[in-house]
């Protein structure tokens, strides 16, 4: 592999990816299933996805933010690394003159 920082950007940006979707589904089947979410397990599947996401969010957020508003939270966190990891991505391919698509 002749740039493995675009490799490593390609990855990242996957792997967000995949966290972000899990946080989705999560609160789309969670509104689905409404108070017997917990009930289901598939939703327990999600909850063991997301929750180290969650964790990490709950170190870098302040302790003023509640359990309650951590999936919201890491939500809008993933969306802007996914933005951030398109930039770095984009601006990779042009300093090395790299047609990435």
């Amino acid at each position: 592999m002749n740039h493995p920082e675009l490799f490593l950007l390609g990855t990242l940006r996957a792997l967000v990816e995949v966290a972000l979707l899990l946080l989705l589904g999560q609160g789309l089947l969670a509104l689905l299933a409404g108070q017997r979410r917990h009930d289901n397990s598939i939703y327990q599947l999600f909850i063991i996805a997301t929750r180290p996401v969650l964790k990490l969010i709950r170190f870098v957020c302040p302790p003023q933010v509640i359990d309650r508003h951590l999936p919201v939270v890491a939500v809008f966190v993933l969306f802007w690394c996914w933005i951030g990891l398109a930039w770095l991505k984009r601006s990779y391919c042009q300093a090395q003159q790299l047609q990435c698509f």
